[in-house]
């Protein structure tokens, strides 16, 4: 009699571990989504979608998301439109995001961003303000104006009235916060939120309210992992892509 007792208790025990095991199983696979996900993104967004890609894997164990492709939406979208093997594309701003239109699934602006001028810790060139830019004893790094860092430089100097002659134009803004924290150069027009993550001063660019790169985010239609791609869509434009988004200095969409 004891030793049906015994078993039947290790068999209810058996029973209770089991259906947790189902259960922990069913929270983190109850979507079916699983594989690998690979997502492109404007070298501005790097850590912010570091921290994404992390929140998304904890949130669906089944997923393995690939270190970002971070550089320049501009080349970023001429290798998406080449071929290359993404399944999410978050650019700077939306005017790269019509270039591949036909390849992506409604994107959606998820976040906004402007500028400042990158300068030398200490900032030793005694710069300003926009107007000393213009100086030729100034050495300056931009954006190159194809790419959306560029382009919202230009719009900028232009509403500005200020003409800068760079000593260099950068496929995306990292190297212009590269050669400005390497001494290599006095200042750079860069986002507010690549201040943050390099050893460089911000000196306010006058009127960058007015310039505002928006962020748009979409699934590419031929996405290999097309269930992942919408749900990691769908974090970067929820709470938790708000929370994080916010945290790195980005202004809301």
């Amino acid at each position: 009699m004891r030793a049906a007792r015994v078993t039947a208790i290790l068999a209810g025990v058996v029973a209770v571990a089991l259906g947790l095991s189902g259960c922990a199983r069913d929270a983190g696979e109850s979507d079916g989504i699983g594989g690998e996900l690979t997502v492109y993104a404007a070298a501005s967004l790097g850590p912010a979608f570091e921290e994404l890609a992390a929140e998304f894997e904890a949130a669906h164990p089944g997923v393995d998301v690939r270190p970002p492709v971070l550089d320049g939406s501009q080349v970023l979208a001429t290798q998406i439109a080449e071929g290359a093997p993404a399944d999410v594309f978050a650019s700077a701003d939306e005017s790269t995001m019509e270039r591949v239109a036909d390849l992506v699934r409604d994107p959606a602006v998820f976040a906004t961003n402007t500028l400042v001028i990158a300068v030398p810790r200490g900032n030793p060139a005694g710069i300003g303000g926009l107007a000393d830019l213009a100086d030729p004893s100034v050495t300056v790094v931009l954006c190159a104006r194809e790419v959306p860092c560029g382009a919202a430089s230009g719009a900028l100097l232009e509403r500005a009235g200020v003409t800068v002659d760079p000593a260099s134009e950068e496929q995306n803004v990292g190297a212009v916060l590269a050669k400005v924290a390497a001494g290599e150069a006095d200042a750079g027009l860069v986002y507010r939120t690549d201040v943050a993550r390099a050893a460089v001063d911000a000196v306010p660019a006058e009127g960058a309210e007015d310039v505002v790169n928006r962020y748009p985010v979409a699934a590419l239609r031929d996405a290999r992992n097309p269930a992942a791609a919408e749900a990691f869509v769908a974090l970067v434009r929820g709470e938790v892509g708000r929370r994080v988004l916010a945290e790195h200095g980005f202004g809301g969409p």
